[in-house]
């Protein structure tokens, strides 16, 4: 099991990377907020790990293996943030409690959540079972049949 730091680096690795097609030690150090040595530090245990391939002032490229953990870890997170959004979250607050969750959620419960995620995006437009659970997060009250 990798630690929650590692996910954090390889997702913004990975991120960046497919962003801008390379990922520097200064633009994770900004988006980590983290000082530059303290990457660099990081990035050097990474390598080491087997996640990455780091070559001084050349920067770095995910291995196989690093891809692979950055990619579930993303996944993790979009299906996360949307499930947030469908129950009716705000988007700054659902991916903000997204990163904090996909580093801690068990594989079945995941699954799970995206099997729910597909099934509420894949159900005709506007499913009366989620318009009812809008109007009572937002209320506190069940919505009557007869309401419309």
């Amino acid at each position: 099991m990798t630690s929650r730091t590692v996910e954090e680096y390889l997702e913004v690795i990975y991120e960046l990377i497919q962003e801008k097609g390379y990922a520097r030690t200064v633009d994770i150090s900004s988006h980590l907020k983290i000082q530059p040595p303290s990457v660099t530090e990081m990035i050097q245990r990474l390598d080491e790990d087997g996640f990455l391939i780091y070559e001084r002032y050349r920067g770095l490229t995910l291995t196989k293996k690093g891809e692979e953990l950055a990619k579930s870890v993303c996944d993790r997170h979009k299906i996360l943030a949307a499930f947030l959004k469908i129950l009716g979250v705000e988007e700054r607050i659902a991916e903000e409690d997204a990163c904090k969750i996909e580093h801690n959620i068990n594989s079945v419960t995941m699954d799970r959540l995206t099997r729910f995620v597909e099934f509420a995006q894949d159900s005709p437009h506007d499913p009366a079972w989620l318009e009812h659970f809008i109007h009572y997060a937002r209320t506190g009250t069940f919505k009557c049949d007869d309401e419309g």
